[in-house]
């Protein structure tokens, strides 16, 4: 059986596509060969000698200390695009809660409870004070043109709105959603031209605090910026000034720290992205595949720290191998008797190959030298 850990609750509808007669999940076990994870920070965590795969049932994996997985052999999946439409749902109601001052206007017509006979009254003489601007014709800057960031420019133009969309690549797949609009490789055309901006990227190097007083310098007067991605690529002190100063109309941020809160002008959200039941569905069923898929055959999927690489069964035995340095040739070569092999290097050197035969302990000498490599720091055998 193979212990799987569960170290936030996880869907159970997910969890069920684990094969029962294989799998046992839970909170609490001991040796798990695998780990799934919500957003419970693993940086200060030990991690168990007896893990192979760490699966994040989301797109981010800044929770995760990729690295040190990485040195460990630890195979850290995501899965990209399975929350994409929970995000994108919340993102438009962003647009809407930005423009028209929708949630003061709620907060002020519940001071009127016991107005009695009045309140009609009162709400026509103080709807006025939450007067804001509709989103059709306007422009939307989108920062990252991934799953979801396609699925809410998509959205935004069939509500009226042109984009602005940034994205390093500018694939084929972005520019042919963008039919009003423009894909563009330098992120200060988005600042310059959009009325509205919608952040939809990684927090890495980058990208952190790319939000900050240079970049909303060349924003239009008014902007208002939505943050569904990562808290830290707004800097907290340079949006609140924007605030202050009138530059930015409205701040919706799905990443609320203790700066925001009741601050005018800025509406937090619970990290809510992906809390619906059919997101956190989706997230584990991809994660739990991709899990199941690696530990019985040793196919990669969605990893972050690994390459895609994956091979269908030809042969009762399967030697997996990790490495730093793109060594498949030599593998092949020391093993002899492959059949079938597959492998790829980017950033880090992965490798499956089947064996007609493999007896781990008449053949421990083929490993030992597979080990010696340079760069090998890991090596599995499937059978």
């Amino acid at each position: 059986m193979y212990n799987i850990l569960t170290l936030n609750k996880i869907s159970a509808s997910g969890l069920a596509n684990f094969d029962a007669e294989k799998y046992v999940c839970g909170d609490d076990l001991e040796e798990p060969i695998a780990a799934i994870v919500r957003s419970a920070s693993l940086h200060d965590v030990e991690l168990p000698e007896s893990l192979i795969a760490i699966a994040r049932a989301g797109a981010g994996v800044n929770n995760i200390p990729i690295d040190d997985c990485t040195k460990k052999g630890i195979v850290v999946f995501n899965t990209p695009g399975a929350n994409a439409n929970a995000v994108k749902e919340l993102a438009v109601c962003g647009l809407l809660l930005a423009s028209r001052r929708i949630v003061p206007a709620i907060d002020w017509a519940k001071t009127l409870k016991g107005g009695g006979d009045d309140v009609p009254k009162q709400v026509e003489k103080g709807k006025s004070n939450f007067v804001g601007p509709e989103i059709a014709g306007k422009t939307l800057g989108i920062v990252g043109m991934g799953a979801i960031g396609k699925l809410v420019a998509d959205a935004a133009i069939k509500l009226g709105m042109s984009v602005v969309a940034y994205d390093i690549c500018e694939d084929e797949e972005a520019k042919a959603i963008i039919t009003k609009g423009e894909v563009t490789c330098d992120v200060s055309d988005v600042f310059e031209k959009s009325d509205y901006i919608s952040l939809h990227c990684p927090s890495v190097s980058a990208t952190k605090n790319m939000i900050n007083s240079e970049s909303l310098a060349k924003c239009r007067d008014g902007v208002r910026i939505l943050n569904f991605a990562r808290g830290d690529l707004v800097n907290t002190s340079d949006i609140l000034a924007g605030i202050k100063s009138g530059k930015v109309a409205a701040y919706v941020t799905d990443f609320p720290d203790d700066e925001m809160l009741g601050v005018d002008g800025v509406i937090a959200i619970p990290h809510l992205g992906a809390s619906t039941p059919e997101s956190e569905e989706n997230c584990a069923v991809m994660a739990v595949n991709q899990l199941a898929d690696f530990i019985e055959n040793g196919n990669i999927k969605n990893s972050v720290n690994f390459p895609n690489v994956s091979l269908e069964r030809s042969d009762k035995y399967r030697v997996c191998v990790m490495a730093s340095k793109d060594i498949g040739v030599k593998i092949a070569d020391i093993l002899g008797n492959v059949t079938a092999s597959a492998y790829d290097f980017n950033k880090n050197f992965y490798g499956i190959f089947d064996v007609a035969e493999f007896d781990t302990d008449v053949d421990s000498s083929v490993l030992n030298k597979i080990a010696d490599l340079e760069g090998v720091f890991g090596i599995r055998v499937i059978c």
